[in-house]
C-alpha cells in the first residue's frame, strides 16, 4: 500500500506544495507566492515553514520587546517577527529586531540588513540548528552589528541570553556575555532586564 494517500492528506484537499524553480526561491517569491504559512522564512533559496510557537517562546519574545522598547534611545525602533532581507536568497525572520528609526515605515513588510542594529533569536527545539549555527553566520556576513541568542531550558533553570558583537576584522560574531537572571548590556544601548521565569510568567 506504499504511496497511498489518506483522506487527510494535503494533496487530497487540493493543496500542492510549491516546487522551487532552478536555483531556488528568491525574496520576491517569498512575498508573492500565494498561501504560504505565516512566518515562512527563506534561507539559501529554500522556504522554511516555521512550527507553531510554544507559549513560553512567545512570552519570552514579549518580554524582550517590552524591555528593549522601554530603554531604546529615540534613534531606534523595536519590532517582532519581521522579515529581514539579507540578500536575494535569504529572508529570515528574527524573533526580535532593533532597527534604525529612519528605516521604519508603517507600510513596510520587510527590512534590510542595513536597517538592523540587533537581531534576536529565541531557540525552539525544531529551530535549534538554524538559530545556533546557520542564522548567526548569515547575520554576521550581512553586517548586522549585534546578535542575541536566547535559550529556553526545559527544566526550572532560568532562560539564558548569550550576547554577541560583530568583529569587523574577522567578520564573525564574538561572544560578549552569558546572562542568567538579568540581562545587563551597554550595546547597542544600555539595558537591564529581569529574564527570570518569574518575569516571563508575569506577562
Amino acid at each position: 500500500m506504499g504511496g497511498t494517500m489518506t483522506a487527510d492528506s494535503p494533496q487530497d484537499a487540493g493543496y500542492r506544495w510549491p516546487v522551487p524553480p532552478p536555483g531556488g526561491w528568491t525574496v520576491e517569491d517569498l512575498f508573492t507566492l500565494p498561501d504560504l504559512p505565516p512566518h515562512t522564512e527563506l534561507l539559501d533559496g529554500s522556504l522554511i515553514f516555521v512550527s507553531p510557537q510554544r507559549d513560553t517562546h512567545s512570552v519570552m519574545i514579549d518580554l524582550l520587546v517590552a524591555g528593549l522598547r522601554d530603554t531604546a534611545p529615540r534613534q531606534f525602533r523595536v519590532r517582532r517577527e519581521m522579515t529581514v532581507i539579507l540578500d536575494e536568497a535569504n529572508g529570515p525572520e528574527p524573533d526580535v529586531t532593533v532597527l534604525r528609526a529612519e528605516a521604519v515605515s508603517r507600510e513596510k513588510t520587510r527590512y534590510t540588513a542595513a536597517d538592523v542594529v540587533l537581531a534576536v533569536e529565541v531557540i525552539s527545539p525544531e529551530s535549534r540548528r538554524r538559530d545556533e549555527q546557520y542564522k548567526p553566520r548569515k547575520y554576521a556576513a550581512s553586517g548586522i552589528p549585534h546578535f542575541w541568542l536566547v535559550e529556553m531550558p526545559p527544566d526550572d533553570t532560568h532562560p539564558v541570553v548569550r550576547t554577541y558583537e560583530l568583529d569587523p576584522v574577522t567578520g564573525a560574531y564574538g561572544l560578549t556575555g552569558i546572562h542568567h537572571k538579568r540581562l545587563q548590556v551597554s550595546a547597542p544601548f544600555d539595558i537591564d532586564l529581569d529574564i527570570t521565569w518569574d518575569a516571563v510568567d508575569s506577562l
